[in-house]
């Protein structure tokens, strides 16, 4: 009652709101684009029709564009969502868009034009492009798109990104370019990218894109690589020898449930599909028919706006409902806490939780089968000891438990930005952490911002991006930056991190400001692993460099135990820019040769083909 009752003061009755979906039939009359944003998802989501005008489609995707192309850190987001059809519409996305198909199935959503995220509003330079996605349809780009008097490849989709800009379940009906073409140079700059469970009839084109994730997908050809690109569970994946050909290949995905997503059954209803735990698994899920799993009414979802009291959220997800966030800027003034297993969280248009009043904003009990999906967890100006944690800090002896052993339901992470300024000052002491068992992670980023507001040594303060004390747990793109100490604290046993990309906080202020091992060593590692640990496996690791304000030295990118089970396949280390005098001494360890300058290019990037630990357990990470 409660919930119908807080549905009824936005103007909603039987969780519809006025006016209604319409459900199209063959001659159900053109449905007026004013209406693509009164439905239950509130005036920042918008539900296309495939009877609705092209044209008026258009502008309201330019002038959302319009607004979104600059908005960094702006607090509004926007979905917008397109029944099963075919569209003719040219798509430009901004920051805070989602873009997807309401069908079951990739192929029952076509956008006869294209759907593009380029940067010509920085030259071309898509490092800084985050924060919208693509998902569940098909893209026929062959007709080529011409904006401002650019013409794109007229066989392909652009997707000019860096990090938390992800494409799931997509078929593109041509190629894929992953940098933009408007630069001053031709192929302006990206950096960092992931790709999942999609598939290209073309080839996919990264050219200047510095490092990307690409897993269960299947393409033509991949044509290049720059730093770091991993493969997970591709079809066809490229080959080469690295160093020369940065691809790091993994045949199979171990263990992987594909994102939950919304969608609209045959009766014009909405519901959520939930993807179900496969393992070892080689391409797309959809490929020989729809995705394995289950479906949830929409009517099993509580539906939260930026209004809408945390107190009302709690409340609804104790009586054992799922949660969606529609877009927008949420206060949350107490912890929203999951405490039922297998419930499902998904945000709409990048929804941004801000973890107000020293509270964290969400944290999860030691439940299996949770399902967390794109949100942006903020910190803010009262220090909170974590943003987010998964699972009871209870000691790593009763993680051994069966009880908390959730192999075969265990809890998913998707497309999730952890930020610590930019968007408003914050501080923490870590963003994620992860105390349970058999934690997945897909597409995560754990960002300590390096520009916007409130940046600085002293002011968006936090010691860590992630630390995980639970055992058996995956990453698949994670992405970890600036952060002041380690950015990666891994104690407990069993992870596996499929492409690890990371930068070195830019800001320290002098050397004294940035010593571990209680002041003995200069600088903090990227990825660290604990001394008592005896199993971890890193496929594909970048760890880069600007120190931008002191001649600093990080001795080691990577510090782990010299124990057998420690395994590392292909790191390299990179010097952006920095201080003359600044360097990255090693790359795991004490092995590896320094990057301190960007001429000559060793200088610039060292790589390593394989560690392993080769003894007992050393003191090098105590």
């Amino acid at each position: 009652m409660q919930i119908r009752r807080w549905l009824s003061a936005i103007g909603c009755v039987s969780l519809v709101c006025s006016p209604g979906l319409t459900v199209v039939s063959a001659d159900t009359p053109a449905v007026p684009t004013s209406n693509a944003n009164h439905t239950i998802f509130g005036p920042n989501v918008y539900v296309f029709d495939p009877s609705m005008p092209s044209s008026s489609i258009q502008q309201v995707a330019d002038t959302i564009f319009s607004q979104q192309e600059t908005n960094e850190f702006g607090s509004q987001g926007y979905a917008l969502l397109f029944k099963p059809g075919n569209y003719q519409v040219d798509v430009k996305e901004g920051f805070y868009t989602q873009v997807a198909g309401l069908g079951q199935n990739p192929g029952n959503v076509t956008i006869d034009g294209n759907i593009n995220a380029n940067a010509q509003y920085n030259d071309g330079n898509a490092t800084d492009n985050f924060w919208r996605s693509v998902e569940n349809l098909t893209v026929d780009p062959t007709a080529g798109v011409t904006d401002n008097g650019v013409k794109w490849d007229p066989q392909g989709m652009q997707w000019a990104v860096s990090q938390e800009a992800p494409i799931r379940r997509v078929h593109v009906e041509g190629n894929l370019d992953l940098f933009d073409f408007t630069s001053s140079w031709g192929a302006g700059y990206a950096s960092g990218g992931f790709m999942a469970d999609s598939m290209v009839d073309g080839k996919v084109v990264p050219a200047s894109q510095q490092q990307w994730l690409s897993r269960n997908n299947q393409y033509g050809n991949w044509s290049n690589g720059v730093w770091n690109m991993v493969f997970v569970g591709d079809t066809n994946p490229p080959s080469g020898t690295w160093p020369a050909e940065p691809y790091t290949v993994v045949q199979q995905t171990p263990v992987i449930a594909e994102k939950p997503y919304l969608y609209m059954d045959n009766q014009g209803k909405f519901n959520v599909f939930v993807p179900a735990l496969q393992t070892n698994r080689q391409g797309v899920s959809w490929e020989n028919g729809a995705t394995p799993g289950r479906s949830i009414p929409i009517d099993q979802f509580f539906i939260a706006f930026p209004s809408t009291p945390v107190a009302l959220i709690n409340r609804a997800l104790d009586q054992g409902k799922n949660l969606i966030f529609t877009p927008g800027t949420y206060q949350i003034t107490n912890t929203i806490r999951i405490t039922h297993p297998d419930t499902i969280v998904m945000g709409l248009g990048f929804p941004t939780l801000v973890a107000a009043n020293g509270q964290q904003a969400m944290s999860v009990a030691d439940v299996g089968g949770v399902r967390i999906a794109g949100l942006i967890i903020d910190a803010d100006a009262i220090r909170t000891p974590a943003l987010m944690t998964i699972g009871s800090d209870h000691g790593q002896a009763a993680f051994q438990s069966p009880h908390f052993d959730y192999a075969s339901d265990p809890t998913i992470l998707y497309d999730l930005t952890f930020r610590v300024g930019g968007a408003r000052p914050g501080t923490t002491d870590a963003s994620l952490v992860i105390n349970s068992n058999h934690v997945i992670g897909d597409d995560i980023w754990l960002w300590r911002a390096d520009h916007g507001t409130g940046v600085g040594w002293n002011q968006n303060v936090d010691a860590n991006g992630l630390v995980v004390n639970g055992d058996d747990v995956t990453m698949y793109g994670l992405f970890n930056e600036h952060h002041e100490q380690y950015q990666t604290v891994w104690n407990g046993n069993g992870g596996r991190v499929y492409f690890y990309q990371s930068e070195d906080p830019y800001d320290v202020p002098n050397q004294a400001a940035w010593m571990s091992h209680n002041g003995t060593v200069n600088g903090y590692a990227s990825y660290k692993v604990a001394a008592n640990v005896t199993s971890n496996q890193v496929f594909g690791i970048g760890v880069y460099s600007y120190f931008r304000d002191a001649a600093v030295v990080q001795n080691s990118a990577i510090e782990v135990p010299n124990a057998p089970g420690i395994r590392i396949t292909h790191a390299t280390t990179v010097w952006l820019n920095g201080q003359p005098g600044s360097e990255i001494a090693h790359i795991v360890n004490d092995i590896g040769n320094p990057v301190y300058a960007n001429s000559p290019s060793d200088a610039m990037r060292q790589t390593l083909d394989a560690f392993q630990g080769s003894g007992s357990l050393s003191d090098v990470s105590s």
